[in-house]
């Protein structure tokens, strides 16, 4: 195991941005993300059931990088967050436990890489925009699971260092029983805010 898990317990969310952290280093089409301005949370996941959400990316700005939108003829900014040194985080990039970690090693590699894949190429807050209707995923769910597949490839090619990413071989159940209680950063959604 990594060698911040002692007995005491096992920090995921510092895991979690370690992985992020080496695709985003090893991948050019992820080079444009900087994972000191990504918060890494993760949520209690509502049922234990393996299906449902493994995790989100939350943007913190609008539109093409906006800090205010219009709805319903009122404007609002999105509540801002900051690290320890006051630098703005862009994007909240959360996993849903025990739901992620009890899948396998391949799916939750892919998981993190399809969200990282909705990150904006400007890096800007908001989220990568396909044309259509649906903007998110774009006009194929298909074809954006294929590129994050081509991703999670190119990833293990370049050979990422196992010890970086053995605790992803384990269920929840079983980190636990190795490294102790699970914890890490916890982040709530952040709110509309109007403006007056």
């Amino acid at each position: 195991m990594p060698a911040s898990a002692v007995n005491s317990g096992f920090d995921f969310t510092f895991h979690v941005r370690q992985v992020c952290r080496d695709m985003t280093a090893r991948l050019p089409e992820l080079a444009h993300i900087d994972m000191d301005r990504v918060a890494v949370s993760f949520s209690q996941a509502r049922s234990s059931h393996s299906h449902g959400l493994q995790a989100t990316l939350t943007p913190m700005r609008f539109e093409g990088g906006a800090t205010t939108t219009q709805r319903a003829g009122r404007r609002y900014r999105c509540q801002q967050l900051f690290d320890e040194q006051g630098h703005e985080r862009l994007y909240i990039l959360s996993c849903y436990l025990p739901r992620f970690l009890n899948h396998g090693l391949q799916e939750k590699v892919a998981t993190l890489l399809h969200e990282l894949w909705h990150i904006s190429p400007e890096f800007n807050g908001d989220l990568r925009r396909f044309k259509g209707r649906c903007y998110a995923h774009g006009p194929s769910q298909k074809s954006y699971d294929a590129q994050v597949n081509k991703l999670a490839q190119r990833w293990w090619r370049r050979s990422p260092p196992a010890e970086l990413y053995q605790f992803l071989r384990f269920s929840f159940r079983e980190l636990d029983a190795q490294c102790g209680p699970i914890y890490g950063t916890k982040i709530p959604a952040p709110k509309l805010i109007p403006v007056e």
